[in-house]
């Protein structure tokens, strides 16, 4: 992290080779364990074809609805005034927000306990589709914590 000015260059995400999405790419990066990028893409690919088979549509499209539902739109962060910290609610960032959903999708399709991990990770997708599930819980869960400390919101910076 850069001490006088912000990173100037974000780097460009190359899109997946299956579906030429940049999020399917994230989804696959942010799956990966140990650099074994064939077994994340194998895992992902096979999760979209479960959707696929369950849902009679494009699982891309189901997938990016999935994330609309999981993405966190406040959180709160900690903030020290005087001797004290409060929880001061914020909006999320755009990139940030991705990168929350999807590390909740992964985290609540490990911690899953069915089968391999393809299907436990097409479970989570199929329980976001209809606001079910852990990873949503966990965005609510967010927002209420947000919503509890509204009351902080004059100490954002």
């Amino acid at each position: 992290m850069p001490r006088k000015k912000r990173a100037s260059l974000k780097r460009e995400t190359a899109p997946d080779p299956k579906y030429g999405d940049k999020l399917v790419a994230k989804l696959v990066s942010t799956l990966l364990w140990s650099g074994k990028k064939s077994i994340a893409e194998a895992v992902v690919y096979g999760a979209f074809d479960t959707l696929q088979e369950k849902k009679n549509d494009d699982p891309v499209k189901l997938f990016k609805q999935a994330m609309e539902n999981i993405k966190p739109i406040i959180e709160v962060r900690s903030r020290r005034v005087g001797g004290a910290t409060y929880q001061v609610p914020v909006e999320v960032r755009q990139d940030r927000r991705i990168s929350l959903g999807l590390r909740w999708l992964i985290g609540a399709a490990r911690a899953r306990r069915e089968g391999n991990m393809g299907d436990r990770l097409a479970a989570e997708l199929l329980e976001a589709i209809d606001n079910r599930g852990s990873a949503v819980k966990k965005r609510e869960d967010t927002h209420k914590m947000a919503e509890a400390n509204k009351a902080f919101a004059h100490y954002r910076w």
